[in-house]
């Protein structure tokens, strides 16, 4: 009977699991083509403009918070696959994805806050 409920759990662990990868790859898919799209948008723009400048910076990080999703997904994952029969690889790629996302978080906001704060100034300026 214990034996029945594990595998139970290991199946639905996995499938879980399969739904979150899944998941993150059509995040990561949907985020390459609305960045491919606002490129070639930001290519029509003049050259030397403010607007495009911005219509670049607002891409980057617009693509790098979808990818920091995608991130949290592939991590939910990971964990599960992980708390059902851990090994030590898998206990290192925890730590490596864990790792990566929590650096690429720390510096988008830290990207996403200089941008705010760059705004706010050029709104000021322009009010003034």
């Amino acid at each position: 009977m214990l034996a029945t409920v594990e595998g139970t759990v290991q199946i639905g662990a996995r499938a879980i699991a399969s739904i979150a990868e899944f998941s993150a790859a059509v995040i990561i898919a949907a985020a390459i083509v609305q960045a491919l799209w606002r490129s070639v948008r930001a290519l029509f723009l003049p050259r030397d403009s403010a607007a495009n400048d911005e219509a670049k910076q607002n891409l980057r990080l617009q693509l790098g918070r979808w990818l920091a999703i995608a991130l949290e997904f592939l991590l939910a994952a990971d964990i599960l696959l992980t708390a059902i029969a851990p090994t030590w690889e898998d206990i290192g790629k925890l730590g490596a994805i864990a790792l990566i996302r929590t650096a690429l978080n720390y510096f988008l906001e830290r990207e996403i806050d200089a941008n705010n704060r760059e705004r706010g100034k050029l709104k000021v300026d322009r009010s003034a």
